[in-house]
């Protein structure tokens, strides 16, 4: 019998949609790692930018600040940010109540990548206005890329006690609790994010990384095929599919959805995944081509060391013990491993065995 497959102790947990802000600012993906922030923005990918504002029809009033948020429309609708951050700027100056001049300050910011001033401007609309949705929303948005992620799912509650049905704020929501590994917590939003727009891909993704992290696999893997039908295919959200899809045994379906994720983007996760699956296929050979292509793309990338180790042992057993130099190459690499992770139960029993 072969040894059963060690690769899979992985660095990092594939569903972990805890990523650095600078990543969920610019990510049409992520996740959240994988999962999508949709809205304002809200878990993958920011507003867009080159919106411009509706039109405006009115003129300016004679109240104070009023001619400021003017202007400040007109920059924004010729996507002069600058001047129009400058003009809210003077709005705020001359009417420091003006709810509307904070939002548009703070919007501004976050779509520079400015997030501390975006939670500052939406705190202040908050403050104003406590039953503003946009200035709630906007708030939890900002303290959620700045990983304050307790303090955003406060502010996305108080939001959706305004606005029950809103898909940003039920969708941006469920992805904070996985952030904070609470994923029980978000089930109900990610579900009724995806009640409320049944086509849109990040919220099937969000569901499906929900589900994931709760071993609902055979539900994941449902919504991670209703998103890739939803929206672009990316590496992420395929290597998240075939996780799901191992974890059910579906290892043919698995194999050739890594197969899929290296075609678009190859990856030291992705061909290590590969070997993974090829391994409980018992294609050992080319497990054994999938896990070496992995170390050469990461040689820190202990779960693919330990699958080259597990594939080598496996041949030196196969030969009767008379292979030496296989095994002396899985008892380097175990250690190697270990170098890099001591907390590998499974690899520390398998050195003391075989060295």
């Amino acid at each position: 019998m072969p040894l059963p497959d060690q690769s899979d102790h992985r660095r990092h947990n594939p569903h972990d949609p805890r990523l650095p802000a600078h990543r969920l600012a610019g990510a049409s993906l992520a996740l959240l790692a994988c999962i999508t922030l949709t809205g304002c923005w809200s878990t993958g990918s920011p507003p867009d930018a080159t919106t411009s504002p509706e039109p405006i029809a009115a003129q300016p009033s004679d109240h104070a600040g009023a001619d400021a948020i003017y202007r400040a429309k007109l920059a924004q609708q010729k996507g002069d940010l600058e001047a129009a951050r400058a003009e809210f700027e003077k709005a705020i100056a001359e009417n420091p109540t003006l709810t509307i001049a904070y939002l548009g300050a703070g919007e501004i910011d976050r779509e520079k990548g400015d997030f501390r001033g975006a939670e500052r401007n939406y705190a202040k609309a908050v403050e104003l206005e406590p039953g503003n949705f946009d200035a709630q929303y906007g708030h939890g948005l900002a303290l959620q890329l700045l990983s304050r992620l307790n303090e955003a799912v406060r502010a996305y509650l108080r939001a959706l006690t305004i606005r029950p049905d809103d898909l940003n704020a039920n969708l941006n929501l469920g992805t904070t609790y996985l952030q904070i590994g609470e994923p029980a917590q978000g089930l109900n939003y990610a579900q009724r994010a995806v009640r409320i727009d049944p086509r849109n891909g990040a919220a099937r993704t969000n569901l499906g990384a929900t589900y994931a992290s709760l071993g609902r696999h055979a539900e994941a893997v449902v919504e991670y095929q209703q998103a890739s039908e939803l929206t672009e295919l990316t590496p992420p959200l395929l290597l998240n599919l075939a996780d799901s899809l191992g974890k059910i045994n579906r290892f043919e379906e698995m194999v050739n959805t890594l197969r899929q994720a290296i075609e678009i983007q190859p990856s030291a996760s992705a061909y290590e995944r590969l070997g993974s699956g090829l391994f409980r296929l018992r294609f050992y050979d080319d497990a054994l081509v999938a896990f070496r292509q992995s170390v050469q793309m990461d040689p820190a990338f202990y779960p693919a060391l330990n699958g080259v180790a597990v594939c080598r042992l496996n041949q030196y057993l196969w030969s009767n013990r008379t292979d030496q130099a296989a095994r002396e190459e899985a008892i380097q690499l175990m250690r190697q491993s270990l170098q890099i992770d001591r907390r590998q139960p499974k690899i520390v029993d398998l050195l003391s065995r075989y060295q």
